[in-house]
């Protein structure tokens, strides 16, 4: 039932053609992995693969997670859940919210996905092996996701964008949040590949959450430190924090829709995107072959767009 939602075939690498680089022996692509699925793309499909094949094989019942109120991740689970005909629960943050509060934990509901709503207090439990306890025993039998799909199986799904990259690639950008996507990046990365990542959190710790993340499945305890070495850290293009934008960036993704028919979203994407272009004028990367990962993460943005009045890619 799942097999259409792991085809990554819709997920092309497209070349960029921006003269300024050309000339300059730049070779710069996009690995769309927003063209896998409309609501489950991006990296929270390879996220979520390896822990749905887990439910769908009959070990367990259903699953439950986490997700603030505009998640893409729940928006995400709910989807693929309800196409594999899994029972699935979403514990989101804010107690004042109701399934009519938005357009996303809308959706979450239409596709079948049970929600709870809790305390900001309780929802920062989320992590607490106790508290995770105490909620299997209400939903027994259900496997455990966590926000936004940030295990060890969330991370084996995102090593495989690998396998659908050429190998000459110099470097790799992406978009960061809770760090599964670019730990995953970092394990099967070739050796002459650096990986860049682009933090939406404002002082974010890069450095110590990625060892911390990679520390918790990795077992030779100098082979974390070793990998990052590897890793090249862009902190100054949150545009103000995670959630946060300005008119520029949101001028920037309608520019860059419009020139190659790239959409990129303002929490994510966009800010990395931005940065890639910016840190590309360093002479460093002359005569190079690039790769930026798309991560998805676009259906927040239409709030975005009625928000400010603009149409960024959606609507025109």
């Amino acid at each position: 039932m799942l097999t259409d939602l792991f085809d990554t075939t819709p997920s092309i690498l497209q070349e960029l053609l921006i003269p300024d680089f050309t000339k300059r022996g730049i070779k710069l692509f996009v690995k769309r992995d927003d063209l896998i699925h409309k609501d489950v793309s991006g990296n929270k499909w390879r996220k979520l693969k390896y822990n749905l094949l887990q439910v769908a094989q009959g070990k367990y019942k259903g699953i439950f997670t986490f997700g603030g109120a505009y998640s893409n991740h729940l928006v995400a689970t709910a989807s693929a859940a309800n196409k594999a005909g899994i029972p699935v629960v979403g514990f989101v943050r804010g107690e004042e919210l109701n399934l009519n509060s938005n357009e996303t934990l809308q959706k979450c509901h239409q596709l079948g996905m049970k929600l709870i709503f809790l305390t900001r207090e309780e929802y920062g439990m989320r992590n607490d092996k106790q508290y995770i306890d105490e909620l299997k025993m209400d939903y027994p039998n259900y496997y455990f996701v966590p926000e936004g799909g940030g295990n060890y199986l969330g991370m084996v799904g995102c090593q495989e964008i690998w396998n659908e990259l050429p190998k000459d690639i110099d470097h790799l950008f992406v978009a960061q949040g809770t760090t599964t996507t670019s730990c995953g990046l970092l394990l099967g990365k070739p050796n002459n590949t650096k990986l860049h990542v682009v933090p939406v959190l404002k002082g974010f710790d890069v450095e110590g959450t990625m060892l911390q993340q990679l520390r918790w499945f990795v077992f030779q305890d100098e082979f974390p430190n070793d990998l990052m070495e590897d890793v090249v850290v862009h902190p100054n293009y949150h545009f103000g924090g995670y959630g946060k934008y300005s008119k520029e960036l949101l001028m920037f993704i309608k520019e860059i829709y419009t020139k190659h028919q790239l959409p990129l979203d303002p929490v994510y994407t966009g800010k990395a995107f931005f940065a890639l272009l910016e840190e590309l004028k360093n002479p460093q990367f002359d005569n190079t072959s690039i790769v930026f990962v798309h991560t998805g993460g676009l259906q927040g943005s239409k709030s975005i767009e009625e928000k400010e009045g603009i149409s960024l890619y959606l609507n025109g």
